[in-house]
């Protein structure tokens, strides 16, 4: 007795159950669980057939029966109530775990399992999918369609080669880190519309440091200028954002050069948590009466020219970190951190992730990453005191100015190994 076929048929008939049981509970007339149960495991038959008798057409031979008759069905469907409207979800939802069945046996099972899984998924959440959808609006397809354009219509094409002076310039590399940055913003965007009005402060300040800590800096300032009472939340927010903003460089490094991230990561999970400490205290001298604003609505942040902007900022800095090593020595990449992070601290964070990638060492490389953090840190502090009120660039200023000797104090004393 063969187990692994008895245990291909268990998987068959799960997942059959799974995704039928959904489908009936829709009230579906064309299939239920019975028929989405029977319709895997034919397909699990179908592909021992093919496997035994290696015999290519036994398996389209099954699909073409099946489709056959699930026409004569709509076809009898339609006679009997000819105002009834035909969908095509769970005919298309049938044909596919029929041939989720046959890949059981005839492909990489892992992978079936989890187009089975999603599968019930996406039928499941139908109504919040279509909720969701209906609340787009024209930036919202915007910032999709942005973001499809540079992931998949340009980054495929670019050359994966290096070109220019110093031979650092990679087109395809340089414009992963854009593609990269943009996902991780529009990510966070997209969970904003889905929670962030109902959410409160604290989801406020996580989601504004996933989509951008200095939009929400400048969001809050302005809104802070306008609205006095506003200023301890607002330095709530801001600080969360800027915490969270850290969480973001940890998985920048990771994704950049993930082989050297324990070697990296201890010093910034330690500004992490004196930054979350912080934030935790401002958050309970709050009064209650101030707890009840909302986060400004953020921009778009899949927009194709501030991406193309990244990219070249991204490579220019490139080019200044490797000139600057070459000429200089370390002493003078400390300069070109700070004024990579007061310009752009993804930016920054990624080439110098990609120079430990390519040969610098960690310990150099994570001191200049915190020194381009914190130099971003000081330009938040100066964005809250142009743009804000003087209580908020007290709160927020007390805060940062903390975070930045504790994060000097890490640059100079923690030890070499």
């Amino acid at each position: 007795m063969n187990y692994e076929d008895l245990i291909t048929l268990g998987i068959a008939f799960g997942l059959g159950l799974l995704v039928g049981l959904q489908r009936q509970t829709t009230d579906n007339a064309m299939a239920g669980v019975r028929t989405f149960t029977l319709v895997a495991i034919l397909g699990v038959v179908a592909g021992f057939l093919t496997r035994d008798f290696d015999n290519p057409y036994i398996l389209p031979a099954f699909g073409l029966a099946i489709t056959s008759l699930m026409l004569m069905a709509n076809y009898v469907q339609s006679k009997k109530e000819p105002d009834t409207s035909v969908g095509q979800t769970t005919e298309v939802a049938l044909l596919l775990m029929f041939a989720i069945g046959s890949y059981l046996v005839l492909g990489d099972q892992v992978i079936a399992v989890v187009i089975g899984g999603s599968l019930a998924v996406l039928l499941y959440i139908k109504e919040t999918l279509h909720n969701f959808i209906d609340s787009l609006k024209d930036k919202d397809l915007s910032a999709i369609m942005t973001f499809v354009g540079i992931s998949l219509v340009i980054l495929p094409v670019l050359p994966n080669e290096t070109y220019g002076p110093l031979d650092v310039l990679n087109p395809h590399d340089i414009w992963l880190m854009v593609t990269l940055i943009v996902g991780i913003s529009i990510l966070g965007y997209f969970v904003y519309k889905w929670v962030g009005k109902k959410a409160g402060m604290i989801s406020n300040g996580i989601l504004g440091g996933v989509i951008s800590s200095t939009a929400t800096s400048v969001s809050y300032a302005r809104y802070s200028k306008s609205t006095q009472s506003i200023s301890k939340v607002a330095a709530f927010v801001i600080l969360a954002a800027v915490t969270v903003s850290i969480i973001r460089v940890i998985v920048e490094i990771g994704i950049v050069v993930p082989q050297k991230l324990p070697q990296l990561i201890l010093p910034f999970v330690v500004l992490f948590i004196f930054m979350t400490i912080l934030s935790v205290i401002l958050f309970y001298t709050i009064s209650k009466d101030e707890n009840k604003e909302e986060m400004p609505e953020p921009k778009n942040p899949a927009q194709f020219k501030s991406a193309f902007v990244f990219g070249i900022l991204y490579g220019l800095i490139l080019l200044a970190v490797a000139f600057t090593e070459k000429e200089f020595g370390n002493s003078g990449l400390y300069i070109v951190s700070i004024i990579g992070g007061l310009a752009k601290k993804d930016a920054i964070t990624l080439s110098l992730a990609n120079s430990i990638k390519g040969g610098m060492a960690t310990e150099l490389g994570w001191r200049l990453i915190m020194t381009g953090v914190l130099a971003n840190f000081a330009f938040k502090i100066v964005i809250v005191a142009v743009l804000g009120n003087r209580k908020l660039t007290l709160y927020l200023g007390a805060a940062m100015l903390l975070s930045i000797i504790v994060g000097l104090l890490m640059i100079w004393l923690w030890p070499e190994t």
